[in-house]
């Protein structure tokens, strides 16, 4: 039940839940609050003091909008809404001197920095900061991390937002990083300086709001109005994560996340942050025809008549890879069932039923996991095959949630009931007590690990069979971008990969 309450915001009078920061209620009035450790995904440090704003009738001093909640606040002596400034003189003069301090120490790099025109403490030092600083003493200086081949560190720039740190602990799953030192000697450090072993490490690249953290890869490569930005959808996984492909002419300089709710939020895995490296050596960009036992460069006629040529008068067959779009894979089987053959997209030997959508997708969206208080896994490893999903799992369980897992014990970066490895466990499911996941929102999850067997489409009806006996939703999770929309259009077939291939020839 919503706790509505009203507040006065620079004159403006709104209604909002009385749950929220002011730093919240002040975005939904329309005003911007500067920030450097608040961010909404996160929890709160209230450490760089950034957010300042003045309580009108409160303490007389300047209060951090992050960590202050609107029912905190006191009514008028009248009963009137309370009221905050965010742009009084005592405002002002706050948020000035939170900017002196931190560029007491910050180095003057801008010109070499991979964050120039992205940085927010660049954005922010436009509007709070001064001319010159007063500080004469010599800056102090930080040694910097050694994060592994993905991230760069340049330490002496952090301000100790902490933000990196939250990320780490609180949604990736990972303990390495902390801060150590207090006042001048305080400073962000990985535990036994241990390099990042989680798979979502390179979304601390965009939460750092100065230059410490970078992404070595990219390093030196661009500056960011020197690039186009293609929005797009991630291929990397079956989560299809809202992505920005940013190119310099010809080349994918980098990938970024997008924002949305519904399925990435705004994190990444890494394998789609990094994989444009693989776009620049050893690409296959043009075609080769065999000739003489050797591999010649051809033209696409040339390539496209030798195919054709090969294919004459012998049994077609066409398998989908993991990448094709629907399009792709709609123009393939219309080519080949035309001269008598069948396509194939589970060529991994997925045992998905053809004709029946919530056999191959399910029942449940992604938003689901949120809400869920019993999720069950069913062969599968999220962790590694969809990190960014496993984060929202993680945050369930964080939320309460209690999750079992049927397959190969892993680390999932949260606690799991074992339930074992075998069918025998599949089949004891059902004989279980279901008191814990009766009248809750509960999920399914089941791995494509579990349906590559040749049970798998007896594992379907079990974990079918459980979430009807439980009042479950049920999620099929893929590993393969282009499986569902394959399997839209119908390019499977009866008797799957063995009985396409069966007679047919490869050219």
């Amino acid at each position: 039940m919503s706790d509505l309450r009203k507040i006065n915001i620079d004159g403006t009078e709104i209604e909002v839940d009385g749950a929220m920061t002011l730093i919240q209620a002040c975005e939904e009035a329309g005003v911007e609050i500067p920030r450097f450790c608040y961010h909404e995904r996160l929890s709160i440090a209230g450490n760089c003091r950034m957010c300042l704003v003045e309580v009108v009738g409160g303490p007389p001093k300047p209060a951090a909008s992050c960590a202050m909640q609107v029912r905190d606040l006191r009514p008028g002596p009248e009963g009137q809404a309370p009221k905050v400034k965010t742009n009084s003189p005592m405002v002002k003069k706050a948020r000035e001197g939170v900017m002196e301090f931190m560029l007491i120490n910050h180095p003057l790099d801008c010109p070499i920095c991979d964050q120039g025109g992205e940085c927010d403490l660049q954005d922010q030092a436009m509007a709070y900061g001064i001319d010159a600083s007063r500080f004469r003493e010599p800056k102090r200086a930080v040694d910097d991390l050694n994060l592994g081949p993905l991230v760069s560190t340049a330490m002496t720039r952090c301000i100790s937002c902490t933000r990196c740190v939250r990320f780490t602990s609180e949604v990736a799953g990972s303990s390495q990083m902390g801060q150590t030192g207090r006042g001048e000697d305080a400073e962000i450090t990985s535990y036994l300086n241990e390099t990042l072993d989680s798979n979502l490490q390179g979304n601390i690249i965009d939460l750092c709001p100065v230059g410490a953290l970078t992404s070595k890869p990219y390093a030196f490569s661009a500056r960011p109005w020197e690039l186009n930005k293609t929005e797009t959808i991630d291929v990397m996984d079956a989560l299809g994560a809202n992505i920005r492909v940013d190119t310099k002419g010809r080349e994918v300089m980098r990938i970024l996340p997008r924002n949305n709710d519904g399925v990435n939020e705004e994190w990444i895995s890494d394998k789609t942050r990094f994989v444009w490296d693989g776009l620049r050596r050893q690409r296959l960009d043009r075609p080769y025809v065999r000739i003489d036992g050797n591999l010649k460069p051809a033209t696409w006629p040339e390539a496209l008549s030798a195919a054709a040529t090969a294919m004459q008068g012998k049994k077609t067959a066409g398998l989908i890879g993991d990448l094709v779009p629907v399009e792709a894979a709609f123009a393939l089987k219309q080519m080949v069932e035309a001269q008598g053959g069948q396509v194939e997209c589970r060529t991994d030997k997925a045992r998905l039923q053809m004709g029946n959508r919530a056999a191959y997708v399910g029942t449940a969206t992604i938003e689901d996991i949120d809400s869920a208080k019993a999720i069950m896994l069913i062969g599968t490893d999220p962790r590694s095959e969809s990190p960014v999903l496993n984060a929202r799992l993680r945050r369930a369980w964080i939320n309460g949630a209690n999750i079992g897992l049927i397959g190969q014990p892993v680390d999932l970066t949260y606690d799991y009931s074992h339930l074992g490895t075998d069918r025998a466990a599949l089949e004891a499911l059902h004989a279980g007590d279901h008191s814990g996941a009766l009248d809750k929102e509960t999920l399914v999850i089941l791995g494509q690990g579990a349906l590559r067997e040749a049970d798998g489409l007896a594992v379907l009806a079990h974990a079918q069979k459980y979430a009807a006996e439980t009042g479950s939703k049920l999620m099929v999770l893929h590993t393969a971008a282009s499986r569902v929309g394959a399997m839209d259009i119908g390019a499977a077939c009866e008797g799957g990969l063995e009985a396409v291939i069966e007679g047919a020839e490869v050219i």
